[in-house]
């Protein structure tokens, strides 16, 4: 695995950290702990593909990777390093988040069903924590709840989580100790447990995607979340990354796909995906019964919740995959921007000017505008919409992706395929013929772009309440 380095963190004095958690692990069997394996690279990493225990077919996990493992005596055993990491959520734009491995969010952790797994997690944050695996049926004292089935980790110290993974399914991780400060520092990853042979509800797919919804409130020139954010968060992102830093889902043509996504910001989000339909086949519940499925082009997930999609990738291109909350397609948004559509800015543009020589009217015929301005930008942020396809600007940010479908896509390859090559006329393109009636939206700049109505104009029919009159009938 390309950028992934080894580093052992418990060797000489750091050894004598080590705490035991439920499960019953020796001293000599600590002493051969698993090393950690880091990756900083926020690029989609290929699938991991398993070289020992039962067989499965890899996740592909969205701008992450998925977390070897060592077979110790037919138990699965992983390493998690919970510490402060750098994300760069797109270029040029880097976040300083607590994760695990490296990463924000942590690895994919893959497992088969009824696999015994043992999970080392080690704590390099300057609190304590704790992980609960969300969805997981598990022995109580597994659970990960600080203070309700195990004292939380302290800086410095490892514990121990061992179950078996009893049901295939879409799960994640996650800390329950502090949650508002962890969770909103980019605390999370993802889990699947795959089905350890044919199953009813669970088919075979050619590409199986996951990754996590997360939100972030970081002013531009700032590097650090603010942890008491409830609502009004301004960078939406997947797997800690932002358009146009999320990388495209690249499949082949009619290539069976399954895309796995987990909510845990603070609101629900409705995934759209275009040109085509897909299947709910799945929820952190476990896979969804045939009878209930139907097709569906938008998916509303909510919070701390899983959805699994579905779908024949049949029709060619690049197709548009995001969140339908159009707030959540823009980078670094601002809450308080006044609405200034129709207002003429050229007199005062003029005087202000003379004050502020690079001041630049926003906003009134739009937003689209700001997508192409190349305005000077605080340190560490990313514009509201960017992002450059082959007709120009995008507009879009944060929640954003590309569906990749190619017919010459190799079976298995997910390297990106570039631009989709349109066929000869099947691009909308501008009527050249008969004229048509000219517009009557002004384009011209501080011109109003919105018709304006004298109050002369207006005719208002007002009601006054009378007294009610009795109906007659007796009661």
């Amino acid at each position: 695995m390309d950028t992934v380095n080894r580093r052992k963190f418990l060797s000489g004095a750091a050894a004598v950290g080590v705490t035991l958690g439920a499960a019953a692990v020796t001293r000599a069997s600590l002493a051969r702990l698993p090393e950690p394996v880091i990756q900083t690279s926020p690029q989609t990493q290929p699938p991991y593909m398993p070289n020992t225990g039962r067989p499965y077919n890899p996740v592909v996990t969205l701008n992450g990777w998925s977390l070897p493992w060592r077979m110790n005596n037919g138990v699965k055993e992983f390493h998690l390093v919970a510490e402060p990491v750098i994300r760069e959520m797109a270029p040029g734009f880097k976040a300083h988040l607590w994760g695990y491995n490296g990463q924000s969010p942590g690895p994919t952790i893959e497992v088969v069903e009824g696999d015994r797994v043992r999970i080392f997690v080690t704590n390099r944050l300057p609190e304590h924590t704790s992980i609960h695996w969300h969805g997981q049926r598990l022995p109580n004292g597994m659970d990960g709840v600080t203070g309700l089935n195990q004292p939380g980790i302290s800086p410095g110290k490892t514990f121990v989580y061992e179950f078996t993974a009893r049901r295939p399914g879409t799960f994640m991780y996650h800390p329950h100790a502090d949650e508002m400060t962890q969770m909103a520092m980019g605390m999370m990853g993802f889990w699947v447990t795959h089905p350890k042979g044919q199953h009813p509800l669970i088919e075979s797919v050619d590409r199986d995607f996951c990754f996590l919804l997360n939100a972030y409130d970081i002013d531009p020139g700032s590097y650090t979340p603010k942890i008491m954010t409830m609502l009004d968060f301004n960078i939406w992102s997947w797997n800690s990354r932002v358009f146009p830093g999320i990388d495209s889902l690249n499949v082949r043509l009619n290539d069976k796909v399954r895309i796995r996504i987990g909510n845990l910001t603070m609101t629900n989000h409705p995934i759209h995906l275009h040109g085509h339909e897909f299947l709910v086949t799945g929820t952190d519940g476990g896979p969804t019964p045939k009878s209930t499925r139907r097709y569906e082009v938008t998916q509303d997930i909510a919070v701390g919740q899983m959805r699994q999609l579905e779908f024949i990738a049949s029709e060619e291109g690049d197709w548009a995959f995001h969140c339908h909350k159009s707030h959540h397609t823009m980078n670094a948004m601002g809450h308080d921007v006044p609405t200034l559509i129709g207002v003429d800015h050229r007199g005062l543009a003029k005087r202000i000017s003379k004050l502020i020589p690079d001041y630049m009217v926003m906003g009134e015929r739009g937003m689209a505008d700001m997508a192409e301005m190349e305005m000077p930008l605080p340190e560490n942020t990313i514009p509201m919409m960017t992002g450059e396809g082959p007709f120009g600007s995008v507009e879009m940010g944060g929640m954003f992706s590309v569906l990749k479908v190619r017919k010459d896509q190799k079976p298995g390859d997910t390297k990106d395929p570039g631009w989709y090559q349109h066929p000869k006329g099947t691009v909308a393109y501008e009527w050249t013929g008969e004229p048509l009636p000219p517009a009557t939206r002004s384009n011209a700049a501080g011109a109003s772009a919105m018709p304006r109505v004298s109050a002369k104009e207006l005719e208002v029919q007002i009601r006054k309440p009378g007294p009610v009159k009795p109906s007659g009938h007796q009661h």
